[in-house]
């Protein structure tokens, strides 16, 4: 079996026991120069994600942030490739190829058990829209299967711009809550959960560095964490939100941050918190502003680890984890300002640079996040 984007186990027949499926995720490289525009440009996007209507507006910038994995949707079952996003709550595939090649699309002309729905579907991106209409069809993943569920099939993605031709996903599956969903259609995990497939209504991240990644349904992959997990209730309902007892830097847990809130993102590549607390690590790090949002630090100093503190238990992070790229002789660090207003905030996200430290478990049943360490992974060459 192909290693890349492969799907393991097979149809689970509602006949048979509750199922897990495995779904192998992988990561694109970026250059310097896209990776420098790419944190240049995911402040703004965070702001509107997080600071909007989120009844009616979903934002994500892919460009930085793609672990991306193998779906079906139709009979027989027409591949997608998508971003498994636990920022947003809908699933979209495009219809139509754009004027570059290399994206799979879907036609419901070639699927036997689509059904016409014909409802607008429309999400906001900072540079425009993507938008479609409303479907209902099968959509398999792994060894789950969802029948007559409906979701969008786009014709315009111009909203995501450069992002988009870049990326090698085809669409997004939103794993956030129903109160998120555009157009209060059903969500992905709450279909999954409510059709009694799944061995555990949870779902587990393995996000590889450098490396094959998963991605858990129905429980999660022993073998890619250590030792027990560390619970925290979800204080939202919306977005993966939980209570932040805190941030420290060293070993000697000097405090930099009086934020309270955090929300797991699978669709944000980096860390980001409130302006004038990221000044202040950024300060104690000794790091530099580059091009004016990207932080940076001299690679050959020694910089102390940062500590977030979730259900009483800090989880670190080197200074090889919070390094996204190397430029010559400085590092790229995933670390970024954003201000939230309130009600939601403010707020630090937790997105991919600390998911790829740590596995991250969505407990979807009991309402809670589970944090466990990674467990080393054998380092495979991304293409």
């Amino acid at each position: 079996m192909s290693k890349i984007f492969a799907l393991l186990a097979v149809f689970a027949l509602a006949s048979q026991a509750s199922a897990k499926a495995s779904i192998k995720l992988h990561r694109r490289e970026f250059s310097v120069n896209e990776r420098l525009q790419a944190i240049q440009a995911q402040a703004d996007v965070l702001e509107a994600k997080y600071g909007g209507s989120h009844a009616d507006i979903v934002i994500q910038d892919y460009q930085n942030a793609e672990y991306y994995g193998e779906i079906e949707v139709g009979t027989p079952g027409q591949k997608e490739m998508v971003i498994f996003d636990t920022g947003s709550s809908n699933l979209w595939v495009p219809n139509t190829r754009p004027c570059f090649s290399g994206k799979n699309i879907y036609s419901h002309d070639k699927s036997s058990t689509y059904k016409k729905n014909g409802t607008v579907f429309k999400i906001e991106y900072g540079s425009g829209p993507v938008s479609g209409t409303y479907s209902a069809d099968d959509v398999t993943m792994g060894s789950l299967k969802l029948s007559d569920f409906t979701f969008a099939e786009v014709d315009n993605t111009k909203g995501l711009g450069m992002a988009y031709r870049m990326g090698k996903f085809d669409g997004i599956l939103g794993m956030g809550w129903d109160s998120i969903s555009v157009g209060g259609v059903p969500t992905v995990m709450g279909a999954l959960v409510k059709s009694g497939q799944l061995e555990e209504p949870t779902f587990g991240f393995f996000l590889g560095d450098n490396a094959v990644g998963e991605l858990e349904i129905g429980g999660a992959d022993s073998k890619h964490y250590k030792g027990s997990f560390t619970y925290v209730p979800l204080s939202d309902e919306s977005y993966w939100q939980v209570a932040l007892d805190g941030i420290s830097l060293g070993e000697d847990g000097v405090s930099v941050s009086s934020t309270k809130k955090a929300i797991i993102d699978s669709g944000t590549s980096l860390l980001a918190g409130p302006t004038e607390e990221v000044k202040t690590i950024m300060q104690k790090l000794n790091a530099t502003l580059v091009m004016g949002k990207v932080y940076a630090v001299d690679c050959s100093k020694d910089i102390p680890a940062i500590s977030f503190t979730l259900g009483g238990k800090a989880f670190s992070l080197t200074k090889d984890d919070i390094t996204l790229q190397k430029s010559g002789s400085q590092c790229l660090l995933g670390i970024q300002g954003i201000d939230v207003p309130a009600p939601r905030g403010p707020l630090w996200i937790l997105g991919d640079v600390f998911m790829r430290r740590h596995y991250c478990l969505f407990d979807w049943g009991q309402k809670r996040m589970g944090f466990a360490e990674v467990a080393a992974a054998e380092k495979e060459v991304i293409v």
